[in-house]
């Protein structure tokens, strides 16, 4: 959660909204960063865009078309501020396929129609379903066309010519090896030491030169020492922009046309998705960025790069995706907002107009080399290890095989085709074994519980002895529903020859009372409807349980005398001991080692129906949490002898340095009530502890009742009564008093702080965010919903939402 705060004026007209935005021309301005990191961009994109029009079989021209249409038309009217696009090495073997087979005009064509496919899968809003791809298949199909991709360049390092697909290319090597063409093998070889050495260069001087991208600097020694050498190589031949090539109508067959458009659409929507949640994390790593850059908003995405195909097909350019490689080294450059990938495409405008002479001098053999190394990157170590580790390994070798033999859409079907037969064995695989231990039948089922296990299910429970003591531990997370019949009918069977059955999860915990007998069994169904969490002794539940007690003593007893008797205390930590405490004790153990860290300083009302574990879903030592009546913060000085406030803050800021602090107000505040109705002090009646306390929350109400704050609005619409907006007000209020504080005003200027509001409204179950701040700390006043599906910036106000 961020609070983005827009300037506040207080001299507006009377007609202008309290929010509008001011009026007057909006003046376009480009940050200093934006402009270094577009320079940054621009030198890594420039060889990379020749390298791979190369790679394709397609004029140079167009890579440099996609490279500047992808900066200026994506970075415009994407919805990834950050990420940059353009040709992608994802693309290069279907387009040179594409170009093979229909020519590149027909391919101009199919690129401008898989843009308008993307135009129509925006409007469908269909592009947050691209990510239920497995990463398995993504991440291989990357590498099966990084490895196309590393096959066809080598034959041009070699000084040789690609073959049309990856077998021609594997089984022609040996002749080619046989066949080196001493000059290019030596371009080659200077830029691949280059590329892979530059990064690695040590010292203060080596970090000074590793600002300049390697793949410049790669290309830039290569073209040198071919200019030097006077060694001969083919190099790079722009021809004249009035010659260049421009689409034609599609001429083929219409099914091999439609399956080039699907072909383009899917691989450069899902590569442009990936990256876009990819730039994500960088920008969320960067303090600096959090509060400024928006998420990307993935369905105007999806429009941008659809929008940037057809207009760099239409000017005869390759297909732009999202390229992950230009995208972190536009955020690791310090770019702030997309000025700096609009800039870049400007850049390779500019560079393509007039400095023809100077790229005319590079070798091809350094372009292909170049993009060699890339296709072998593509095949990442650090994604096999993780496909290995959730045990995906399969579906990832299928997929790169597909795509390296067969073509990226007979893979990716392939990969698919395998991830299903995973899935529906890991769905359908149960293992069943039975053991005795300490006296007692264990009956251990690893796996889900489906129809498909039921008879070995059921050839298991009847075989346990009767009258036995049987633990049913289940180690899965699924059971449908004929497997939980199986289960309950031979439970009660057995408890009915007097056994006994105990059902726990793989780490021992029980999953329901024992059903030792009819009486316990009822007791654990009475409990269903405090599920998810165990039964707290103020809920309804425990009223029917004493209608349904043990004895007439007890039954007779009043409730409420139960409820507040201490047997209730033991009762409920005993519960503690025997089913949370062996979860938590291990993380128990190391917070008492290492001490506490908190993320956040969580300030809140004292209301008993406020549980901040519960509703923002945090443990053992994620919250410093102080609670009060009022969820109050004295402004400092005016504490009247009671400092803990103020010695909490200053404990969080200082000494556990908290990220950030959150100020929790609450539906019906019973201090907001007391404060709206408390008059002017009386002189000649001291006032009692709680009517002093409540002063320090008058703030709140000269604020409510002043004409210079807006009225505080939740989720578009007014608060439903004057207590309501008095609690809105008060969480906005106490915000600005924590800025008074010395220690929470300097780390707010450090930026290693930040401050949010929020608001739980207990009938609703729901929980409210405050949107909003600006330099000058002024607050939009405007609490919006959190929804299931929310992802907030915050650790552990990610998860402060309804469930």
């Amino acid at each position: 959660m961020t609070l983005c705060t827009p300037a506040r004026t207080t001299n507006r007209p009377r007609s202008q909204r309290p929010h509008s935005p001011p009026d007057g021309p909006r003046r376009f301005r480009i940050a200093g960063a934006d402009l270094s990191a577009s320079v940054a961009v621009f030198l890594i994109a420039l060889p990379l865009s020749l390298g791979i029009a190369l790679a394709t079989g397609a004029p140079l021209q167009s890579g440099l078309v996609a490279a500047a249409v992808g900066g200026i038309v994506a970075g415009r009217f994407g919805g990834s501020p950050l990420q940059v696009s353009g040709p992608a090495a994802g693309l290069t073997v279907v387009t040179a396929e594409l170009i093979q087979r229909y020519g590149w005009r027909t391919t101009c064509a199919i690129t401008v129609l898989a843009g308008l496919a993307q135009l129509g899968l925006s409007a469908l809003r269909v592009a947050r379903s691209a990510l239920a791809v497995s990463p398995a298949i993504v991440h291989g199909m990357l590498a099966g066309i990084g490895v196309t991709i590393a096959l066809a360049q080598l034959h041009i390092v070699l000084g040789g010519t690609p073959q049309s697909s990856s077998v021609a290319n594997v089984l022609g090597l040996p002749a080619q090896l046989a066949n080196v063409h001493p000059s290019a093998l030596a371009i080659s070889a200077l830029t691949v030491t280059v590329l892979l050495c530059w990064p690695k260069l040590p010292g203060r001087a080596g970090r000074l030169v590793r600002k300049a991208p390697a793949a410049l600097v790669a290309v830039a020694g290569a073209t040198a020492l071919a200019a030097l050498t006077g060694l001969a190589v083919p190099r790079v031949d722009l021809p004249s922009w009035s010659s260049h090539a421009l689409p034609g109508l599609p001429e083929g067959p219409v099914l091999g046309i439609a399956a080039g458009v699907l072909t383009i659409t899917l691989v450069t929507s899902v590569q442009s998705l990936l990256s876009a949640v990819a730039v994500d994390k960088l920008v969320a790593a960067r303090p600096d960025l959090g509060r400024t850059v928006p998420r990307s908003g993935l369905d105007r995405e999806l429009a941008g790069q659809g929008a940037a195909n057809v207009v760099s097909g239409a000017l005869g350019g390759l297909p732009v995706a999202g390229v992950a490689v230009r995208s972190v080294a536009n955020v690791s450059a310090g770019a702030v907002s997309r000025a700096s990938t609009m800039l870049h495409g400007l850049w390779i405008v500019l560079a393509a107009l007039l400095l023809v002479p100077v790229l005319d001098l590079i070798p091809l053999a350094a372009l292909a080399a170049l993009v060699m190394v890339v296709g072998i990157q593509m095949v990442s170590i650090t994604h096999i290890r993780t496909v290995t580790r959730h045990r995906e390994v399969v579906v990832y070798a299928v997929t790169l095989a597909g795509v390296t033999l067969v073509g990226i859409l007979e893979g990716v079907a392939l990969g698919i085709a395998v991830a299903i037969a995973v899935a529906l064995h890991r769905l359908a695989r149960t293992r069943i074994t039975r053991e005795e231990r300490d006296g007692h039948e264990l009956l251990h089922v690893r796996g889900q519980l489906t129809f498909l296990a039921v008879p070995r299910l059921s050839r298991a429970l009847h075989q346990l002895p009767r009258g036995s003591h049987v633990v049913v531990e289940l180690d899965g997370s699924f059971m449908d529903h004929a497997a939980f019949e199986t289960l309950s009918e031979w439970t009660s069977g057995h408890l009915a020859h007097g056994g006994t059955v105990e059902t726990t999860g793989p780490s021992g915990v029980r999953i329901a009372e024992p059903h030792a007998s009819p009486d316990a069994a009822a007791d654990t169904a009475s409990h269903t409807c405090c599920r998810p969490w165990t039964p707290w002794h103020n809920h309804p539940c425990g009223e029917r349980e004493a209608d349904g007690a043990d004895g007439p003593e007890e039954a007779a007893a009043p409730a409420e005398t139960r409820r507040t008797s201490g047997l209730h205390l033991a009762s409920g930590i005993g519960k503690f001991q025997r089913n949370t405490a062996p979860l938590v004790r291990d993380e128990l153990a190391r917070l008492a080692r290492e001490g506490q860290r908190p993320s956040q300083l969580f300030l809140t009302c004292a209301d008993s129906r406020l549980v901040t574990s519960m509703i923002t879903s945090s443990g053992p030592g994620d919250l410093f949490t102080v609670r009060n009546v009022g969820n109050l913060v004295p402004l400092p000085g005016e504490e009247s002898g009671d400092d803990s406030v103020a010695a909490a803050i200053e404990y969080a800021v200082d000494v556990l340095r908290v990220e950030s602090i959150t100020v929790c107000g609450h539906s019906g505040c019973g201090a907001m009530q007391a404060l709206l109705g408390s008059g002017p002090d009386d002189p000649a009646t001291p006032p009692t502890p709680l009517r002093r306390w409540l002063r320090h929350g008058r703030p709140s109400l000269d604020r409510m009742a002043s004409r210079r704050h807006a009225w505080a609005r939740i989720s578009g619409r007014l608060p439903a009564d004057a207590v309501e907006q008095l609690c809105l007000t008060n969480v906005v209020q106490q915000l600005e008093h924590l800025r008074a504080y010395e220690s929470v005003a300097r780390r707010l200027a450090e930026g290693s702080l930040t401050l949010h509001g929020m608001y739980f409204h207990v009938g609703e179950a729901q929980a409210y965010l405050l949107s909003g701040t600006d330099e000058v700390h002024s607050y939009d006043d405007v609490f919006t919903q959190v929804m299931p599906s929310d992802h907030l910036e915050s650790d552990h106000l990610t998860t402060a939402r309804a469930s």
